[in-house]
This record gives structure tokens, sequence and C-alpha cells, in this order.
């Protein structure tokens, strides 16, 4: 039995000690393999676009865009600036777009009063829209998605 355990534990030891090959060894980056050599160079400033209008959907169920910039918005337990011009009691007076019906639901279909929680933080799905570039080369072509009003 101890020959057993003996073994076993060598066994493990090798097989940790062993060089394994990793995800990471098969692993491509945006820069291909040039070597960092130094800082990189800050990002394009993107620019945000208001434009107030409905923004055409790239695909079915895709989160509308936000038309104007959040960058600033408090969002956090305690605050949730998309609502005062976006929430039930707010959207028809702002004349803005109220929150949808689906946001004030619980998995199970029950209706809340508040948000559900799990829709909370808007910026999670929803962005705004902006000038920038694909960061990689795509042959994506939106379909032509139903607006939703």
């Amino acid at each position: 039995m101890k020959q057993h355990i003996q073994l076993g534990l060598a066994l493990a030891l090798g097989l940790a000690l062993a060089p394994m090959p990793t995800l990471a060894d098969n692993l491509q980056s945006l820069r291909g393999d040039a070597a960092i050599t130094g800082p990189s160079i800050a990002a394009e400033k993107v620019h945000l676009i208001n434009d107030k209008e409905d923004i055409p959907r790239s695909f079915e169920q895709q989160p509308p865009l936000i038309p104007h910039k959040v960058d600033k918005y408090v969002i956090n337990l305690k605050k949730n600036e998309c609502l005062d011009c976006h929430g039930k009691d707010n959207a028809k007076k702002e004349d803005t777009t109220a929150v949808s019906e689906s946001h004030y639901k619980t998995r199970d279909g029950k209706i809340l009063k508040m948000l559900a929680p799990r829709r909370y933080l808007c910026t999670q799905c929803h962005v705004p829209q902006s000038n920038a570039q694909p960061l990689v080369a795509n042959t994506f072509e939106p379909v032509e998605a139903p607006t939703h009003k």
C-alpha cells in the first residue's frame, strides 16, 4: 500500500514539473508576432455621436444603441442616472424612450415596480454609438433588423 502511495506521488510530481503546452502557446494578439518594445501609443479617441434618432440595429435581439454620451453618468447601487430620463415616470415628461417593460420583469416573469436587478446596469448591454472602426477586418453585414419602439 505504501508503495502505491509513493508511486502515485512520484507520478504526480513528475507530471507537475513536466513542460506542458498551454493555450497561451497558440495565442495570437492583434499586433501579431511583434514584441513589445516600449509603452504603447494611446488609442485615437472615439467620437461619440449625438443624434437623438433611433439607430438601426445590426441583428435580431441587439440591445438598442445609446444616441448620446454617457461617460459621465453615475450608475451604481445607489443611483442610476439613465432612469432620470428613461424611467417609467420620467420618459414622457423628458420626451425620451422609456425603459422596456421587459426590464421590470424577473426571470420568472414576475412584474416589479422597480427595474429588475439583472437589468439595472444599463451600460452592461447598451453602448453609445460612435465612429469607431473594427479592430480587425471582418465581413459582417447587418441583417435588416426590425425597428423596435
